[in-house]
């Protein structure tokens, strides 16, 4: 993924919001015929320290499913159109419209695994973290025949990450003024995405000051 340095981060207390706010991942690996392959999918995330660990499963006939090594993981974050427009000095500084967001690219290792008791455990940890989140208790109850039976379709992988690179293109390489005007002009949009977009402009702007 391009990266600009001005836009590069290496917190990765960043790579934590991003996977709170939209677990569902893209990952990619490359297929038999030396062309990408990718599966969007919710993961858990787990990371201590700069050890980041992703896991989740494929569904058995997924060519995906079959890979064991090199892999990257896409991380969407909030992201949005920014009008030259908006900023104070348009005119005397020539600025023209672009387009703000936050992003992670993960490379690093996948290690499938298929063996009853790993993807029962795998299963109950995604079905309790994501029921928990809309308010509900299913569980997957793994003594219950009809239910281990299910495993017998999913592949499991966990993914090790070896090299962690965030962007947060959020106009830091703006001027004040120019930042102020363009996180006001998004929250006077109203709505879920622009507002969302200015909180996260407002987050790097107030860790900066801290800071410093």
């Amino acid at each position: 993924m391009f990266s600009p340095r001005a836009f590069g981060e290496n917190d990765l207390r960043w790579l934590d919001r991003l996977l709170a706010r939209d677990p569902f991942v893209t990952v990619l690996t490359t297929g038999d015929d030396g062309l990408p392959e990718l599966t969007r999918m919710p993961v858990l995330y787990r990371r201590q320290d700069r050890h980041v660990e992703l896991l989740g499963h494929w569904a058995r006939p997924n060519p995906q499913a079959r890979r064991n090594g090199a892999a990257k993981v896409l991380v969407d974050g909030p992201h949005g159109y920014v009008s030259a427009s908006w900023y104070p000095d348009k005119e005397t500084a020539a600025r023209v419209p672009t387009w703000n967001y936050a992003a992670a690219e993960l490379r690093g290792q996948l290690q499938p695994f298929d063996d009853t008791e790993a993807l029962a455990e795998l299963v109950a940890a995604l079905s309790d973290h994501f029921e928990a989140s809309v308010g509900q208790d299913w569980r997957f109850e793994p003594e219950r025949d009809d239910h281990r039976r299910q495993l017998r379709g999913i592949v499991g992988f966990r993914f090790t990450a070896e090299q962690v690179q965030i962007t947060l293109k959020l106009s830091q390489n703006h001027p004040e003024a120019n930042q102020q005007s363009v996180i006001s002009h998004l929250e006077q949009l109203a709505s879920p995405v622009s507002d969302e977009l200015a909180q996260w402009m407002r987050w790097r702007r107030d860790e900066v000051a801290a800071d410093s």
